[in-house]
């Protein structure tokens, strides 16, 4: 049985005065968030008190009154000789004098009471499933004496890929699904049953490869078998040339649906194979969004609107020979992408009310986000068979509320939907079918690498904000579970 606290130091500071009772406000404030109110309150406050940075890994002293940054938290405890901290991203508790994270019943309590207040207030993305051990789990940790720190330099994580030839689009892809953190996170707690074998599943290939990825090992990785499945389910992809790193995304991720549909015993849960706006796999609680077409009758002002998944948001560079100004941003192309069109001349829309083709505008906006926005610029022209190798600014972190669809009969867009940027791919050459890919992949929050294949070397922000960019990885800040 596992004991209730698995340290002493914390179980004699909860049981004295109101302790526990300002551990409890701490969780719900600057921990959990639910509100609005509650959020405010934490973005105002939570910063490092030494450096004021608002991170990595802010901790929250259960002391006083001090919020520190990994490093900073540490000089206070010592400076303070107080214990005991809390880190607001995950919850966890740090005891200073165990020099170690601790396990506390009362904490899982705290923990649950949460997600069930914060049910009441967001949707649900998906469930977040606390890890119970069995007994042949714990028996190995029992028995697994050897402690491994995992500090936020560390490089667990980091490993190479090589190129089987002209495979660069496919490493690049791969870099950026294996630090992709929810995804991560699910691999790694093997919550993938498959009734197949597993050269045949690109779900188990991806599981095993979150496990090489995460397990210390430094060597680069070859991946012929998943090459080979891809080859087999994406025949478009097949052969040794070039082939576009944004297609291959778009067919991992189509396969990684169909095989967890095929094969995934999901606590009797029922994965709809074809309705993907209903779909409750992995990748569709990730990457699945909402996009709004609305078609507006310039005659009668009637509205007609449709909304569709979508797993990316495919953005326009323009060019000099269309007229007008070429988007310089990420923003602008944002801005382009939900601008109301004018449809008219030949491309007038039949109007039901109306009963006859009228004069109407359209507009795309973003009805649901999800987890991991995904953008493609569209760097490449199918028709001239060139690349536009035009210069985009994207920054650290975006918000996406200007561009959700806002109707008047409906709630308000939650306040918070700021993403942060993750990895990046970019491309060299003149067209899609050459030249080189590459990726940028952050790693524990605040540092950056470059994955050039089998060669990883770590780079700053400033290098990557700097590159070209082809395909944008950006993860949502702040999360609604059930």
């Amino acid at each position: 049985m596992m004991p209730a606290s698995g340290c002493e130091h914390f179980h004699r500071f909860k049981t004295t005065g109101d302790n526990l009772d300002t551990l409890k406000w701490i969780y719900l404030v600057f921990v959990v968030g639910s509100v609005s109110h509650l959020r405010q309150m934490k973005f105002c406050n939570s910063f490092c008190h030494t450096c004021r940075n608002r991170g990595p890994h802010l901790h929250a002293c259960l002391e006083c009154v001090f919020f520190g940054c990994h490093r900073h938290i540490r000089d206070h405890n010592d400076d303070a000789g107080h214990s005991f901290s809390i880190e607001l991203y995950y919850g966890q508790v740090h005891c200073a004098s165990c020099g170690d994270y601790i396990y506390d019943t009362d904490l899982d309590d705290i923990a649950l009471k949460n997600r069930m207040q914060a049910k009441k207030f967001h949707k649900r993305l998906f469930e977040c499933i606390s890890w119970d051990p069995s007994e042949e789990e714990r028996q190995l940790l029992t028995n697994q004496t050897k402690k491994v720190c995992v500090t936020p330099e560390t490089t667990i994580g980091l490993r190479g890929l090589i190129n089987l030839g002209n495979t660069c689009f496919m490493n690049c892809v791969v870099q950026a699904i294996m630090h992709t953190p929810l995804l991560r996170d699910y691999f790694l707690t093997k919550h993938h049953y498959c009734k197949s074998a597993q050269m045949a599943c690109l779900v188990c290939q991806i599981s095993e490869l979150f496990q090489q990825f995460y397990n210390g090992e430094k060597t680069p990785l070859a991946l012929p078998d998943l090459l080979h499945l891809t080859w087999t389910q994406a025949t478009h992809l097949c052969g040794h040339k070039q082939h576009d790193a944004h297609e291959f995304f778009m067919a991992t991720l189509n396969l990684l649906h169909k095989h967890y549909s095929e094969n995934t015993q999901n606590q009797n849960k029922t994965v709809h194979h074809n309705n993907t706006g209903n779909c409750l796999c992995i990748i569709h609680q990730i990457f699945t969004g909402g996009l709004q077409s609305d078609v507006i009758c310039q005659s009668c002002n009637g509205i007609s609107s449709t909304t569709d998944p979508t797993w990316d948001f495919a953005l326009d560079l323009g060019s000099v020979t269309e007229g007008g100004r070429s988007p310089c941003s990420l923003l602008d192309c944002l801005e382009s992408f939900t601008k109301a069109e004018h449809l008219g001349g030949k491309e007038q829309i039949m109007c039901e009310i109306c009963g006859s083709k009228q004069d109407s505008t359209k507009q795309l906006t973003i009805k649901t986000l999800p987890v991991v926005v995904t953008f493609q610029l569209k760097r490449f022209n199918s028709s001239a068979g060139v690349k536009i190798s035009t210069a985009i600014s994207f920054p650290e972190m975006i918000d996406m509320t200007p561009f959700m669809s806002k109707r008047k009969d409906e709630l308000p867009v939650p306040s918070d939907n700021r993403y942060s940027l993750f990895a990046v791919i970019n491309h060299s050459g003149v067209s899609a079918i050459q030249g080189h890919y590459v990726a940028f992949v952050r790693h524990h929050y605040t540092y950056w690498y470059k994955c050039n294949d089998d060669i990883i070397t770590p780079v700053t922000l400033k290098d990557v904000l700097a590159s070209e960019g082809y395909i944008l990885f950006y993860h949502k800040q702040v999360l609604a579970y059930e």
